[in-house]
């Protein structure tokens, strides 16, 4: 198991998150709509993570290491960083919507790509 470091993306917000996986907590949810995100396969490679469609399975907090989104501003944007969940946006969105205020650096990260991805070594 690694340890996944996410960098914000062109036009993107936030530091550098590192997503790892300890025991319950490892799944790497993917909340885009589209399955499995490209963003939450590389993170779930890289950490050994298991990626979930979290529209298909509803996953209990304690057991989700991280969250991709593709929020423009709105819910899902602010929803999981105001529950202490690190956030990984796909779109290069900000602070913005109903939970500004819970989108901050260190628990959120926006403009992913997966070239924004790298491996830490422990």
């Amino acid at each position: 198991m690694g340890i996944a470091v996410v960098s914000k993306g062109s036009g993107g917000f936030g530091t550098p998150l590192e997503i790892s996986v300890e025991g319950a907590r490892n799944k790497i949810v993917s909340m885009t709509g589209t399955g499995i995100h490209p963003v939450a396969q590389k993170i779930a490679d890289i950490t050994g993570g298991i990626a979930v469609d979290g529209f298909r399975k509803v996953i209990p907090d304690k057991e989700t290491a991280c969250v991709i989104v593709n929020c423009g501003g709105s819910l899902r944007l602010g929803m999981f960083p105001k529950k202490g969940l690190k956030t990984i946006n796909v779109n290069p969105a900000g602070p913005s919507g109903p939970f500004a205020a819970f989108v901050k650096p260190g628990i959120y990260v926006s403009g992913v790509a997966v070239r924004n991805i790298e491996s830490k070594q422990e």
